[in-house]
């Protein structure tokens, strides 16, 4: 039976054990990454404050690889084994490496940790291709934007929670590394218990035939040359890709820029943090009624307007020290990161909805796991861009403002490329006022 709205969906098996799955896992990667970088933070940022810069980017670099080097071979996997018993292998890794973590911890020993925080990023890596693949399998075409909105939404809420908790719990004086060891083996516990209640799908849409390629490197190079073959499903990739790159951009600035142009703290920070977030959850959630409960790409221009309007907004914030409430540019800074996650939730949603409605279904794993090789890549640029914008002068609202430009003229080359975009949004906008038909 097809849900009316995407809310009645957590009261059905065939979706609430997933979603809470999906939620943990990327809680505890966030609560485990943010824990190992303010340790860094104060361990060596006062002593040896080139050390913190370098290490923060190998533990960076150490989450991020694996995608590059698994991703491919996860999405063969995923098409050719059943989907929900791979996840539940997956969160049975997740549960021995949580145990690995409380090791590290007690073994102090920093290089440990590293490598436990790489196969992590090795599982996030393995799951991440079925996590979006096997929607398609237990949610009718009506209930994929509903679906996919809430997955959003808790994605990014789990990386708000995870990214506060994990810097909270490190910080308590003595037993810090125990609170965060206990929080990690509980939740991958969680996520197992959950993962053991998906229910087997109704429809089976395993590539049996499949046969494997093991290599990492050759594979991921076939599974990108596939994926550009399919130019539509191609443009969704970047577009998804850019919204990471966008995203990163803005977020990994958001501490500094929170202390350089708005003399605000901690509190602060955590407020801008929690607006994009809560932006992000809300657009997507938002994107099942606009869409009126089908796929509809013509969101996807709507939401690239937005972006940028308020991405370079942001752009022509100016240097205002004090009380933070008491100015209103201040306040217009909250405005257009909430605005900024609203529109990119209107944005992302329908992208990956494409993604899995257009892919075809026997490779529908490796067109996602296309898509992670592509994100990664995206979000590795976006650190490299910001470094060399910011060496050479620029300030990070001039940096909110080139991103917000070259957001505008990426979207047009896709539209421009895809006219197809623009004619569902044309669709969209004349017949938003029209009563649905049964």
């Amino acid at each position: 039976m097809v849900t009316q709205h995407q809310f009645q969906l957590f009261g059905l098996r065939r979706f609430f054990p997933y979603f809470c799955t999906q939620y943990l896992g990327a809680l505890n990667d966030n609560i485990f990454k943010a824990s190992l970088l303010v340790l860094i933070s104060m361990t060596f940022a006062h002593e040896y404050p080139d050390k913190a810069n370098v290490l923060n980017n190998i533990a960076a670099a150490a989450f991020i690889f694996p995608f590059f080097l698994f991703a491919a071979t996860a999405g063969q996997l995923a098409d050719k084994y059943p989907k929900f018993r791979l996840i539940q292998i997956i969160k049975l890794a997740e549960v021995i490496i949580a145990v690995l973590i409380g090791i590290g911890f007690y073994l102090d020993h920093f290089n440990f940790l590293l490598l436990v925080l790489f196969l992590l990023g090795t599982q996030a890596a393995f799951f991440s291709p079925v996590k979006y693949s096997i929607l398609p399998q237990y949610l009718a075409n009506e209930e994929l934007t509903g679906g996919n909105g809430l997955v959003q939404m808790g994605t990014f809420v789990a990386i708000l929670m995870g990214t506060i908790l994990g810097g909270l719990l490190i910080s308590l004086p003595g037993w810090g590394k125990w609170a965060i060891s206990g929080t990690v083996l509980f939740c991958a516990l969680a996520g197992l218990v959950f993962s053991l209640l998906i229910p087997p799908p109704s429809n089976s849409t395993q590539n049996v035939d499949l046969k494997i390629n093991w290599e990492p490197f050759s594979q991921t190079y076939r599974t990108l040359a596939s994926a550009i073959k399919n130019p539509l499903l191609f443009a969704a990739m970047i577009g998804i890709s850019w919204f990471w790159l966008l995203g990163s951009v803005l977020l990994t600035q958001i501490p500094n820029f929170t202390k350089l142009f708005l003399g605000g703290g901690p509190v602060v920070m955590t407020a801008l943090l929690t607006l994009t977030s809560l932006g992000i959850g809300v657009g997507s959630l938002l994107c099942e009624k606009l869409s009126r409960h089908r796929e509809e790409i013509g969101l996807v221009p709507f939401g690239a307007i937005g972006l940028t309007l308020f991405t370079v907004d942001l752009g022509f914030t100016p240097i205002i020290h004090g009380d933070f409430l008491h100015h209103w540019q201040h306040w217009r800074v909250l405005i257009d990161l909430f605005l900024v996650g609203l529109f990119g939730g209107f944005y992302i949603v329908p992208l990956y909805v494409m993604l899995q409605t257009r892919s075809p279904v026997e490779i529908r794993s490796q067109v996602i796991a296309a898509n992670n090789i592509l994100n990664s890549l995206f979000m590795t640029l976006a650190s490299g861009i910001a470094i060399v914008l910011l060496k050479v002068g620029l300030t990070i609202p001039q940096l909110f403002l080139v991103t917000g430009i070259a957001n505008a003229l990426l979207v047009t080359g896709l539209c421009r490329a895809h006219p197809e975009f623009i004619t569902r949004f044309k669709w969209w906008l004349f017949s938003a006022r029209q009563p649905k038909k049964s």
